[in-house]
């Protein structure tokens, strides 16, 4: 029965040390490959399926959005020490999109609705040579229509119907094409992939003021989107901080599937500062050491230097084995 014991923890251990990497190789390999990482600024697929009324408002507005939380995704993936530097790339994201993109799929995996992006290798390989990178990690905002059921503020009444969503993915591209990194990441024990934001919501007050059983689909307002993709997240002490809410959990579940549990990037040789010598001279005290004839000092110690730490990486939580579908944003 021990044996039997021992042998399920074994193997549960197993499981869990590899449901770690959410790379498409080794996590040894990933350390070896990727030294630098270059994050290019964060992309709005125009021609996705996008049918916001006023769409020739929206797209600078996400366009402006992005640019302005791009900071908080780069600090996010360098903290988790999985790079040894990590690179924002400031070309405009219209035109480099436009250049790199080669088509999109939308895919239906494991009841999870999402944008599939392939890109045209020669123009990736290209382009993270020109920079100096070892990879290059790509972030699109797309339109995607996909049927939700959301409830009313009471809880009381709910409406299941197709709501146009803006999603996010993300993807670790290798110069020749390679992707070896995706998001949403079907190698995670529990897949969480919540929409940017929902672009239009159901009008129960208009039913329940007119005493209909129809509720409309209505779209919400710019400046209403724009609150929503603004809003600021809190601290522990209930505090205002910089980082937007909305964009920090997208940003949160990226950095925690691009953490790996191999071998982190190392320092440079040149970073390390070797440690002062020490001196450890043997020296008598008191009036019997004056009488005494001098003794032969010691050599002195030198220290071996010793590299920095790595930096803490992004902790993920351990949850079931089941893949969870993506629910409807309900703001």
């Amino acid at each position: 029965m021990k044996r039997f014991v021992v042998g399920l923890f074994l193997v549960a251990v197993t499981q869990f040390g590899c449901a770690q990497n959410h790379f498409n190789i080794p996590a040894d390999n990933i350390a070896e490959k990727i030294k630098t990482l270059g994050v290019a600024p964060i992309f709005v697929d125009a021609d996705s399926d996008i049918i916001y009324p006023q769409k020739e408002l929206l797209l600078p507005l996400m366009a402006d959005l992005n640019r302005k939380s791009e900071p908080f995704l780069l600090r996010k993936i360098q903290a988790t020490g999985s790079f040894y530097a990590v690179t924002q790339l400031s070309d405009d994201p219209q035109q480099l999109f436009s250049k790199l993109i080669a088509r999109r799929e939308k895919r239906n995996d494991a009841d999870i609705q999402y944008n599939k992006y392939f890109w045209k290798n020669d123009e990736i390989g290209a382009y993270i040579k020109n920079n100096r990178l070892d990879a290059l990690m790509v972030v699109v905002v797309s339109g995607l229509t996909k049927t939700s059921k959301i409830f009313s503020g009471n809880l009381l009444a709910s409406l299941e119907t197709n709501y146009n969503f803006l999603t996010v993915t993300a993807q670790i591209i290798a110069p020749d094409g390679t992707v070896l990194w995706e998001y949403p990441n079907f190698r995670a024990h529990l897949l969480t992939y919540y929409p940017l934001v929902n672009l239009q919501y159901p009008d129960f007050s208009e039913s329940e003021a007119n005493l209909s059983r129809k509720t409309e689909v209505r779209f919400k307002s710019i400046d209403g989107i724009r609150r929503i993709l603004e809003q600021k997240r809190s601290d522990w002490k209930f505090q205002e901080t910089p980082e937007p809410e909305v964009y920090g959990r997208v940003f949160d579940e990226i950095a925690s599937l691009v953490s790996h549990s191999g071998k982190k990037a190392e320092q440079k040789p040149a970073d390390v500062k070797p440690a002062p010598v020490q001196d450890n001279t043997v020296k008598p005290a008191g009036e019997a050491a004056q009488k005494a004839a001098p003794a032969a000092p010691a050599p002195a110690v030198e220290a071996p230097p010793q590299a920095p730490a790595p930096s803490a990486p992004v902790s993920t939580t351990d949850a079931p084995g089941d893949i969870v579908p993506a629910t409807g944003s309900t703001r």
